[in-house]
C-alpha cells in the first residue's frame, strides 16, 4: 500500500499536492534535480535490455500483478485522486478499476497483438514483421484522470519490453508517486518505470536526452506544440494526444430519455475536465425546445459539494487557475452575444467549484464554440437539419470524438463516417477502452493508444527475410 510522505526541506524547490475542494496544501514534494534525473535515466537505459529480453510471457505475468495491486487498494488510490484534484470519489474508484482493468487486458492479449505478423512465405525464403521494444519512453502526463492517463500508456508499453520514465503533471505527484510504487510491488525491475519530479520547463532537456527513445503526451495543444517540435528536432517517435470540443449531436429522431441523461453526463463526467467529454450539443430543431428544457433541468438538479460525498455529482477543479479560465470563457461568450440558461458564476464557498452551466444562442466564434471548455459548461446549437449538424459538428480546428444520437442505425453510421473525428459513437458517450484504438485528428494529436495499436506505436516493427545465400529475388532494390 503507498504512504504518503511529508518532505520538509529548507531552501529547495518543492511541488504542492492541494485540495482543491478546500484550498489546503496536503503535501509537498522535493523536486529531482539533475542527479536525480541523471540516476533515473541511467536506471531506465539500464533495465531496458533485460526487461526487453523477458518473454512477453513474464511481462503479462506482472501485469496481472498489478491489476491485482490496484484492485486490492481501490479505496486509497481513489481517494489519492480525490484530494489532489477533486475527483469525485466515485468515479475515482471507477478510474483504479478501469486501471486494473487495462492490465487485465494486455496481460491476456500482449502475445497476440506482439506476435510475429507472416508476410508471405515462399518455397525457399520467408518474410515476416516484428515488433520489438524501443527502449526508454518518456510519457508526460496531465492531471485529469492522474492514474488512468498513465496505464493506458504504461500497460501496453511495458508489455511491449519499453522501460517507462513518468513526468506527471506537478500537482499531482502523490498519484506519480503511487504509480510508481504499484509498478514496483508488481515485480517491475528497478528503473523499468521510474517517476521526475520536475517542473515543466524541464522536459526538452528530457526529450533530447539519448536515453530516451519515444515520447507520448496528453496535454493541451500547446504542450503538443512544444513537444512535437523537440521530439522531431531530436528525431524521437512521439504521440500526441491532446485536446477535444466533442459535438454531441441530436437528430430528429433520436430518443431524448436517453440522449438527455447520456448528454448530462457527457459533460459533467470528472467535473467537466475530460478531453473527450461532450461539449457542443448540436441539436436538430424538431427536438431542439424540448431537448433544451429537459437539458436544463437535469444539469441543474445535479448536486455540487464535496468530491469524498458519496452523492456529489460535480465536484472542484482541479485548480483555481482553471476555475477562472473556465469562467472566463462562459462570460466572454455571453458578451458574445450567447444566453445563460443556468449557472454561470463561481459558487460562493471555499474551494474551486463551479456550477454546472448550460450556454444557448452561441456564436460560433464565441469561445465555447471555438475553444475547447475545461469544466462542467455546455453551449447547445440549434441546427434545421443533417446536413447542417454534420457541417457545424466539422466545423471546429480539433478533432477527437464525436456522439451521434439517432434511432436509424444506418444513418447514425453514416453521420458517424461524415464527421471529421478519431472516435465516433451512435447512442453513446464518447469513452476510451482497452479493445479499442484511441485517438484524435486535427488539432487533437496523432497517435494511437490502447488495442493492438497502442502497443505497436513504441515498437521497432522491423522486417525480416529469411532465404538461402543465392535464393530467388523478385523484389527490385531501392
Amino acid at each position: 500500500m503507498f504512504v504518503l510522505v511529508k518532505v520538509e526541506l529548507e531552501g529547495e524547490p518543492t511541488m504542492q499536492s492541494t485540495n482543491p475542494a478546500t484550498g489546503e496544501v496536503i503535501e509537498e514534494y522535493e523536486t529531482h534535480d539533475e542527479d536525480d534525473v541523471e540516476r533515473r535515466l541511467d536506471a531506465a537505459a539500464e533495465a531496458a535490455p533485460a526487461w526487453g529480453d523477458a518473454t512477453v510471457s513474464q511481462r503479462q505475468e506482472i501485469l496481472e500483478n498489478a491489476a491485482d495491486v490496484l484492485r486490492e487498494n481501490v479505496d486509497e488510490y481513489a481517494e489519492l485522486m480525490t484530494r489532489e484534484m477533486g475527483k469525485p470519489v466515485t468515479e475515482a474508484r471507477a478510474e483504479v478499476e478501469k486501471c486494473a482493468w487495462a492490465c487485465d487486458y494486455y496481460a491476456e492479449r500482449a502475445g497476440e497483438h506482439l506476435q510475429d505478423e507472416v508476410i508471405g512465405s515462399e518455397p525457399e525464403s520467408k518474410t515476416f514483421v516484428s515488433y520489438e521494444p524501443l527502449g526508454p519512453v518518456l510519457s508526460i502526463m496531465p492531471w485529469n484522470f492522474p492514474f488512468w492517463q498513465v496505464f493506458r500508456f504504461a500497460a501496453p508499453s511495458l508489455a511491449a519490453g519499453n522501460t517507462s520514465v513518468l513526468k506527471h503533471a506537478s500537482n499531482v505527484p502523490g498519484c506519480a508517486l503511487a504509480i510508481e510504487d504499484i509498478f514496483s510491488q508488481a515485480g517491475v525491475p528497478d528503473g523499468a518505470l521510474s517517476t521526475l519530479l520536475i517542473g515543466s520547463d524541464r522536459i526538452d532537456d528530457v526529450i533530447a536526452d539519448d536515453r530516451i527513445r519515444a515520447v507520448t503526451l496528453t496535454g493541451s495543444e500547446g504542450a503538443g506544440r512544444s513537444v512535437g517540435q523537440t521530439a522531431g528536432k531530436n528525431l524521437k517517435k512521439h504521440v500526441l494526444e491532446l485536446g477535444g470540443s466533442d459535438p454531441f449531436v441530436v437528430l430528429d429522431d433520436a430518443d431524448l430519455d436517453a440522449a438527455i441523461e447520456t448528454g448530462v453526463q457527457a459533460r459533467t463526467l470528472n467535473s467537466g475536465q475530460s478531453c473527450i467529454a461532450a461539449k457542443r450539443f448540436i441539436v436538430h430543431d424538431d427536438v431542439y425546445d424540448e431537448f433544451e428544457e429537459r437539458f436544463v433541468e437535469q444539469m441543474q438538479d445535479l448536486t455540487v459539494g464535496d468530491p469524498m460525498d458519496e452523492d456529489t455529482d460535480v465536484g472542484p477543479q482541479a485548480r483555481e487557475d482553471l476555475m477562472e479560465d473556465l469562467h472566463q470563457q462562459v462570460t466572454d461568450t455571453e458578451d458574445a452575444g450567447a444566453t445563460i440558461q443556468c449557472g454561470g458564476e463561481p459558487l460562493d464557498r471555499e474551494g474551486a467549484f463551479y456550477p454546472p452551466t448550460v450556454v444557448t444562442d452561441v456564436p460560433r466564434d464565441a469561445p465555447m464554440a471555438a475553444e475547447e471548455v475545461f469544466g462542467p459548461a455546455a453551449a447547445l446549437f440549434r441546427v434545421d437539419d443533417v446536413e447542417e449538424a454534420i457541417e457545424l459538428a466539422n466545423d471546429h480546428h480539433l478533432g477527437l470524438g464525436a456522439s451521434i444520437w439517432t434511432e436509424d442505425l444506418d444513418r447514425g453510421e453514416r453521420v458517424a463516417r461524415e464527421i471529421e473525428a478519431g472516435l465516433t459513437y451512435v447512442n453513446e458517450l464518447v469513452k476510451s477502452d482497452p479493445r479499442l484504438p484511441f485517438g484524435g485528428i486535427k488539432d487533437s494529436g496523432y497517435g494511437r493508444e490502447l488495442a493492438h495499436m497502442g502497443i505497436r506505436e513504441f515498437v521497432n516493427r522491423k522486417t525480416v527475410w529469411v532465404q538461402p545465400a543465392g535464393g530467388p529475388d523478385d523484389v527490385a532494390t531501392e
